[in-house]
């Protein structure tokens, strides 16, 4: 196993109509299922996932673009579906990251968002198991 650097933890109960909540406090929400007939409030793992992985990848960018000597600003916005999976009967997610960089090319902003996407350690872990759609944006 690789050297940990840090360590997060949340622990959700009654699943996706229950409650999460982070060690430290800062995530406790009620989750809802967006396609239940119901007045309650709450978050779900899909806009959870899309939080941190747009948070992940926007860091990956700016990495990159550092790296490639590019002063760049960028904002990073995850489209995180919740999808039935026609393979097994069951679900699946699919992501749409829309990346808007500032500073460069349409061609350099195509090409950041792909290193980006290599390095990023949430493209990473979702690589082969999830479909991730890159639409990046020279602004």
């Amino acid at each position: 196993m690789s050297e940990v650097l840090f360590t997060s933890s949340a622990t959700a109960q009654n699943g996706r109509n229950g409650h999460v909540k982070s060690d430290d406090g800062l995530i406790d929400m009620n989750l809802v299922m967006p396609t239940d007939d119901t007045d309650e409030k709450g978050t779900n793992p899909e806009q959870l996932f899309a939080a941190t992985y747009s948070a992940c990848y926007d860091g990956a960018l700016n990495l990159v673009a550092k790296k490639k000597k590019k002063d760049i600003e960028s904002t990073t916005t995850a489209d995180v579906s919740f999808m039935k999976d026609p393979e097994d009967n069951g679900f699946k997610i699919g992501v749409v990251l829309n990346i808007e960089v500032k500073g460069v090319s349409q061609e350099e902003a195509e090409e950041l968002a792909q290193a980006a996407h290599q390095v990023c350690p949430y493209s990473k872990a979702t690589r082969g198991n999830v479909d991730v759609e890159l639409k990046p944006k020279a602004v």
